[in-house]
């Protein structure tokens, strides 16, 4: 059978680190106070001259290098953000005039946290399908261009970053690589619980982040724990099967009562958020390729990956690596 096959992982981050407690100089809040509710003890914050489309290209290149290929050989790029560099083009395309890998098809996904699912599963049909061999899937974001800097409710819960990956169409058995089954969700009637204030068609602005937490938070347990179930029913395997789970890095509370309603131990839980805080659409992969880079996720382990955003919209996918 023909599957979409990791062949390598890669991710980037911005210059700045900014913690707690610089934070807390800014606005009216405490290290913690963050902690506490959050789990985030610090951030990076893209500045002068990093944008999406530039942290996305440097972790497409680290995920190139760790798949041993050439650019060149990639025919498809799929790359999730809700802060693109330009309205249009998609940023998808300049990640591809920056790698050299001219002529594929490249493309922008918008589901938010929830992007790089959407990407993966988008790019795993193309796979399979045959119209591309060779997919790059990034999930990258500047989320602090589109925060509201007063508001410490939200601005202490976002970072920037971008996290890649390449998949391979090949044909193996049926106990081999691969992404096994994926599963996507959303439901436009919350929308009002989690958006941007702005856009071309209706502002003409990029507008700011707004999210009512506790609403979004409710939400969040009951979904991911739903859609994981769905997955592990699709491809026929328990939650006890599962080596690790890639979740959505949004909030250390979200993580743990996600794992608790599965019945599955923290310590199969990969955890990005207190170094990373949300970065959206790059959470995923950033924290994927991070604990594939430390020797967590070895070849033949089952990796589950997570994720619930802004739509809403939710989402994950079961991969043997």
């Amino acid at each position: 059978m023909i599957r979409s096959v990791l062949l390598g992982t890669g991710s980037a981050l911005p210059k700045r680190l900014v913690s707690n407690a610089e934070l807390a100089e800014q606005v009216d809040t405490t290290d913690e106070w963050i902690v506490e509710r959050t789990g985030i003890r610090q951030r990076y914050i893209a500045g002068e001259g990093e944008s999406t489309s530039t942290l996305a290209t440097q972790a497409a290149e680290r995920a190139i290098e760790a798949a041993d290929i050439e650019a060149a050989s990639i025919d498809l790029i799929v790359l999730a953000t809700a802060t693109p560099d330009n309205t249009f083009p998609a940023t998808a395309t300049q990640v591809q005039a920056a790698l050299g890998c001219r002529g594929g098809i490249a493309f922008d996904v918008a589901a938010v946290c929830s992007g790089f699912l959407y990407a993966v599963t988008t790019a795993d049909a193309m796979l399979r399908t045959g119209m591309a061999k060779r997919a790059l899937v990034i999930g990258a974001e500047t989320f602090s261009r589109i925060l509201d800097w007063e508001d410490r409710t939200t601005c202490v819960l976002f970072g920037d970053g971008a996290g890649a990956i390449v998949l391979e169409a090949q044909d193996v058995t049926d106990d081999g690589p691969g992404i096994l089954a994926s599963k996507l969700h959303a439901d436009g009637a919350h929308q009002e619980l989690l958006y941007v204030d702005g856009g071309p068609a209706t502002t003409g602005t990029v507008g700011k982040l707004r999210m009512k937490g506790r609403e979004v938070f409710r939400h969040a347990v009951v979904n991911l724990a739903d859609v994981l179930r769905e997955v592990l029913e699709q491809a026929g395997f328990l939650a006890s099967d599962i080596d690790w789970v890639v979740p959505h890095q949004a909030n250390a509370r979200i993580l743990d009562a996600t794992a608790r309603k599965l019945g599955l131990p923290a310590e199969k839980v990969v955890v990005t958020v207190d170094q990373h805080a949300n970065t959206s659409a790059a959470s995923v992969p950033l924290a994927l390729d991070q604990a594939v880079r430390d020797g967590r996720i070895q070849k033949g382990q089952l990796v589950m990956l997570e994720a619930m955003g802004g739509g809403f919209t939710w989402g994950a996918a079961l991969l043997r690596i």
